[in-house]
């Protein structure tokens, strides 16, 4: 994968996993330095200055270093947890983690920044709903993808789980390979690694 070096407002508010809006007030009051393109009104941050804004204001780099997606997966079930873990490691685009509960969950989210939470609905602490929930209510994370998944099919409480906040819902059991078309799509990246 090349590295970039000039990004988007877009770009870089997916990158410090803030909003567009943040990006361009940061870069209009010359909080974070950029350029604008000659002839237009498009601003563009190069990567160092990037880089310098995200350590100034305590936002982790390690998404700019590396470029990988970061996925937390959070279930009770271990022996799928290792098989999603697996498969996601196996593309090579993203970073992971897994968490058993959801305590851990909420304290991984906080410390991990992930772009992507793989959340069963059924944790052995609190429901799936609830974590949902505080990372809604969180505007820190507000870039924050949520995928549920659980053996229920209650129509209802799917659409209770849209509500809290989840993007997506998958079925168990379901072929883990789904799961990670499904995350590509909500992370707008290619869904078969290609090339890198």
């Amino acid at each position: 994968m090349s590295m970039k070096t000039v990004f988007t407002t877009g770009e870089a508010a997916k990158i410090c996993k803030v909003s567009q809006q943040t990006i361009i007030r940061c870069f209009d009051n010359g909080t974070l330095k950029g350029f604008r393109v000659p002839g237009s009104r498009f601003r563009r941050i190069p990567r160092d200055q990037l880089f310098a804004f995200m350590k100034d204001n305590g936002i982790p780099t390690d998404a700019l270093e590396s470029g990988k997606r970061k996925v937390l997966i959070v279930d009770d079930d271990v022996e799928l947890v290792e098989l999603m873990v697996d498969v996601f490691e196996r593309d090579g685009r993203f970073d992971v983690r897994s968490a058993n509960n959801g305590f851990d969950a909420g304290m991984l989210v906080k410390e991990f920044r992930p772009d992507l939470v793989v959340l069963d609905v059924m944790l052995p602490d609190i429901n799936g709903k609830e974590v949902c929930q505080r990372v809604r209510s969180d505007s820190n994370l507000e870039a924050v993808k949520i995928i549920c998944i659980s053996g229920m099919v209650e129509q209802d409480k799917i659409a209770e789980l849209r509500v809290a906040g989840a993007d997506d819902f998958l079925n168990k059991p379901f072929p883990i390979e789904k799961l990670l078309e499904r995350s590509c799509d909500l992370l707008d990246i290619e869904r078969t690694a290609t090339g890198t």
